[in-house]
């Protein structure tokens, strides 16, 4: 019997339900309702279909190791035998004390260290579940960081339920990278999928739980007043939120969601390049989700020494980094600041904006102004700045600013006459002035022609000499911050360029993006601008794709248009095509418009010198964010333009800001590498009878399963391309059972490849990144037409099921072997926690002499040269023999465990106490650390021990360990002397 929390169902056994046989999935523990098992059906009745039951419900049987009945393996070279070691070796889950990466070298993508140490560090001693903060900066592949690591939960039993929360804008990117590189397929749901799994099941069911793994927005799951009773009654193993620095805000929706989903998931994994607002109480109620016992004192703490376990942040120049990515990342050009001294009509603009708008401050001699008084006509100064930013864009934006203020104001004034008020003689003057701007916005041309904008004419400039134009392949990304500039650039350049308009009157090779576009539309476009094959040229965009955006793909040119009063954004802005997968060197080229006009504000007095600063820091430092301490855009610019109406300088801002306040953070936001560099991340021990080769593994099943029949019966063919790289394909409509495993691939995957009718797949690395680059050259997809085949891939799962279930219910097989001298029972055992998660696994042999000790199975299975060499020459000598010894050799196997048990414990008891210690000490600190009438605080930080500590008893390896007999080695009979000589076998029957 188990003992009270602890399950006794491994994945991989086989169990007895109604009647039926049914594999194990997983299963852990519930409060009330016993285990609760995650079965599929493999006798005839219920094969292949998906089932839930608690043994508090239903009487689940599980048959007893002493009664495991041997039946010797008649097939090929012992095939079968082989097949069913191997594929219970993968479905058993890594034990909790295997702290090393098992499948990092087994994806589609480069094996850089430092893409594996988000991994490494989650699954590492110190943390106590794998719940980090992935904070390295834009570009150096965090979402490759997250596939690696829920790559290794899920292969640990850790990852069957996943649930994905992105911005709306990164949301088909994010899903394209899990199944492309790792085969971890994640259904998309919206607001509108939602919406279709309510009307296929059951009302009152619970939408998140009709498929495991999820991807779905933030904007539609932040409504958490609508999800909350859905969410509350569902448990992960891991949760990801990406751009988690949205949830720092206490109160807002973000921070409610992740407040619902942290309680009730195991693995928690934030990302985000800015996890910071520069208030350590801010990032501390961040830490606090992964962790709520990590901090006592908010204001106080050093997070690298306090929180170095729970966070990772690494930068462009960190040695790791550098060291690792090669030719995948080229360095970034200077930024090119191109002056564009402004036209008549644009001097006017500047004249009337310098003199009315935004005049010196009294006393200043800015700009060699006059020392008197001067104000500006606007009744708001931070709209005259918001009137010069949107100048700065272009005239056409300004024209939208003056008409919407030019409405407002109105308003305002007809609100004060119907209440009975006065006049306001300000809002006259600045009425009159907004007239001014619009007359001499309204004598500027259209841009149509030379000379109508300075910038404009420079931009088309440069894009004729980079080759932007008809016959040329080279891409351009042009961030304009105003959306009336984005429009009407994608008006009037195209024709400047030679371009030539279909019969709707626009080009194809012009797109514009931003906010004001749906979803759907946004997708489409950032999926045609990384499509090689696609016409689209030039990228018109706001800052909507600045944040966690690749537009790398096809692009390495990027022009800001107009410039963002922020480094934060700048660096984001650039981080679009300056990121990891990047071949070309980056070029970043900025318009700055300057005036001769005397004391005009122009590019030169904010944007050129924060280009010139974002540039300066991402040389030193790798990332411009700490530059200010201000870690969000709209706060940095907002507090810049208050310092420029207070009459100070950029300058002055930089100097002052309040980067250097909190030396702590500054540290940790400028660069930090938590985990110590030099050696590379550790390795998981695997054992394998096909030396960890998938491939072999797959080849040898299918011609088990189909024998000569697999054309026929799923479609298999197998093929060579031109470079000699094998590839095969099915036909998953013919293996019902398999079709339904892919139907949590992406639907427009599903469609654009046919993968019902016929799926490609392949183990060769260099034929499926080919086939993957390819797909990003082609006009209509970018999906491969090759998948890749990694170990967690459904294919590989579906034969492994299927190998699983060639013996019967609790069938183990008789391989003989000449190189046998005793009957050797392989034998696993496995503790395991309240969870019903394995915290010891080990893989016994068991000779039926007693004086042999028990030893390892990889041990027993090389010295009897178990492999696809080793042919069948004959039957076990005497079957009814080796049956009697099964109870023995159980017994054996259970006394080694018993005797190792503590000595293995400590593996997860060493690192639970350093934990429990912590926890007593943080407890009693946060005590200690209360002022009086702190009663609700108190009881906060009481429930809080107690949940953590709940958790500690929880992960304690308990109880008594479960035994499976897996295979039995013995001599063949016509190699074995007669057993009735054998003493050591009767002293073992004995």
């Amino acid at each position: 019997m188990a003992e009270q929390g602890q399950t006794r169902y491994p994945p991989g056994a086989q169990i007895l339900v109604r009647d039926e046989e049914w594999l194990v999935r997983t299963a852990r523990r519930t409060d009330h309702d016993g285990d609760r098992i995650e079965a599929i059906g493999v006798s005839e009745f219920v094969r292949d279909e998906e089932a839930v039951f608690f043994t508090g419900i239903d009487t689940v049987e599980l048959l007893e190791p002493e009664k495991t009945l041997l039946v010797p393996d008649t097939s090929s070279y012992f095939r079968r035998a082989r097949l069913f070691l191997e594929a219970v070796l993968r479905k058993t889950p890594l034990p909790q004390s295997e702290r090393g990466l098992a499948l990092a070298d087994r994806f589609l993508l480069d094996p850089l260290a430092h893409q594996q140490r988000p991994a490494e560090l989650a699954l590492s001693m110190r943390n106590l579940r794998p719940r980090i903060l992935i904070a390295d900066v834009v570009g150096l592949g965090k979402t490759l960081e997250i596939g690696l690591t829920l790559a290794e939960l899920i292969r640990r039993g850790r990852g069957e339920r996943i649930l994905v929360v992105t911005p709306q804008s990164v949301l088909e990117q994010f899903q394209h990278e899990l199944w492309t590189r790792f085969s971890i397929p994640l259904v998309r749901l919206d607001s509108l999928g939602i919406q279709r799994i309510q009307r296929e099941i059951p009302a009152g069911r619970n939408p998140f739980t009709h498929y495991k793994r999820v991807i779905i927005s933030v904007d539609t799951l932040k409504n958490i007043g609508q999800y909350r009773h859905h969410l509350e009654r569902i448990q992960w193993d891991a949760v990801v939120i990406d751009e988690s620095h949205n949830l720092i805000n206490q109160g807002s929706q973000r921070r409610a969601l992740a407040e619902t989903l942290s309680p009730r998931t195991d693995a928690l994994l934030l990302a985000s390049a800015t996890p910071h607002n520069g208030d350590k109480r801010s990032f501390a109620d961040l830490v606090s989700l992964l962790d709520p016992a990590a901090i006592v004192d908010r204001d106080h703490y050093d997070p690298a020494g306090d929180l170095g376990h729970l966070f990772i942040r690494r930068t462009k120049i960190s040695p790791e980094v550098r060291n690792g990515i090669g030719d995948e990342w080229a360095d970034r050009g200077p930024t090119l600041s191109l002056h564009c001294p402004a036209t008549e009509a644009e001097e006017r603009i500047f004249a009337e904006l310098t003199e009315h708008w935004l005049p010196a401050p009294s006393g200043s001699t800015e700009f060699g102004t006059a020392d008197r008084e001067r104000t500006s006509v606007s009744t708001d100064p931070l709209f005259a700045y918001n009137v010069l930013k949107t100048f700065l864009s272009s005239h056409i934006a300004l024209k939208e600013t003056v008409e919407r203020r030019v409405v407002a104001l109105g308003k305002k004034a007809r609100d004060m006459a119907a209440e009975g008020r006065q006049p306001d003689p300000a809002i006259g003057e600045e009425q009159a002035a907004l007239a001014r701007l619009g007359a001499l916005i309204d004598s500027m041309g259209d841009g149509r022609a030379p000379g109508d904008s300075a910038k404009l004419d420079a931009l088309v400039e440069q894009l004729k000499d980079i080759g932007v134009g008809p016959g040329s392949d080279t891409r351009t990304v042009v961030f304009s911050e105003r959306v009336p500039t984005l429009k009407w650039l994608a008006e009037v350049v195209p024709a400047r360029l030679g371009f030539t308009p279909g019969k709707d009157g626009k080009t194809k090779a012009v797109r514009v993006m931003h906010g004001g576009l749906s979803e759907e539309e946004q997708r489409l476009i950032r999926e045609e601008f990384s499509l090689a094959g696609a016409p689209v040229r030039l990228l018109f965009t706001g800052d909507v794709a600045s944040e966690g955006v690749n537009l790398h793909r096809q692009c390495h040119h990027l022009i800001h248009y107009d410039i963002p009063w922020s480094l934060i954004r700048i660096e984001q802005r650039n981080g679009r095509i300056d990121r990891y997968g990047q071949r070309h060197e980056p070029q970043f080229r900025a318009l700055i418009l300057t005036s001769a006009q005397p004391g005009a504000k122009d590019d030169r007095t904010v944007a050129e010198k924060l280009l010139a600063r974002e540039e300066e820091a991402h040389k030193l430092n790798g990332t411009a964010e700490a530059e200010t301490g201000y870690y969000r855009a709209d706060e940095e610019e907002r507090r810049l333009i208050r310092e420029l109406v207070e009459g100070r300088t950029v300058e002055d801002f930089l100097a002052s800001a309040p980067a250097a306040d909190d030396a702590d953070l500054a540290g940790l936001f400028g660069q930090v590498d938590t985990i110590t560099e030099g050696e590379p991340p550790k390795r998981a021990e695997l054992l394998s009878l096909f030396d960890g080769d998938a491939a072999a593994f797959v080849d040898t099943a299918l011609a088990e399963l189909y024998e000569d029949r697999a054309e026929d019966l799923i479609g298999l063919s197998r093929r060579e391309d031109a470079l000699d790289r094998p590839y095969l394909s099915l036909s998953p409509a013919k293996a019902p059972d398999l079709l339904r495993r892919l139907k949590a691939l992406p639907p427009s995957y599903l469609k654009e490849q046919g993968v019902a009718e016929r799926m490609i797949l392949t183990f060769d690395r260099g034929l499926a990144q080919e086939k993957l680059t390819e797909a990003r050259e082609a006009t209509g997809t970018i999906w491969p037409t090759v998948s890749f085949l990694s170990d967690i891939h459904p294919v590989v799962e579906w034969l492994t099921d299927k190998v699983l279930v060639q013996f019967g219910r609790q069938e183990a097989p008789v391989i003989t072997s000449p190189y046998v001298d005793h009957p050797t029972f392989l034998i696993q055992g496995i503790y395991s926690n309240a969870l019903g998660r394995p915290t010891v696994v080990r893989w016994m042999a068991v000779s039926a002499d007693p004086d042999v000790p028990v030893g390892t199975m990889t041990d027993a299975l090389h010295a009897a040269k178990v492999g696809p060499a080793l042919a069948r020459t004959g039957d076990p000598r005497d079957l009814a023999h080796l049956q009697s010894l099964v109870p023995a050799a159980v017994a054996r196997a259970r006394a080694h465990l018993e005797t190792y048990k503590d000595e293995w414990a400590e593996q997860i008891s060493g690192p639970l106490a350093e934990y429990r210690a912590r926890l007593s000490d943080w407890r009693q600190d946060s005590l200690d650390s209360l002022s009086g009438g702190s009663a609700r605080r108190e009881r906060q930080i009481e429930e809080t021990a107690d949940e953590q500590a709940h958790l500690l008893d929880q992960l304690t390896t308990t109880g008594l360990p479960l035994l499976r007999v897996l295979a039995v080695l013995d001599k063949p009979a016509a190699d074995a002397p007669d057993h009735t000589s054998d003493n050591a076998s009767e002293s073992a029957e004995n």
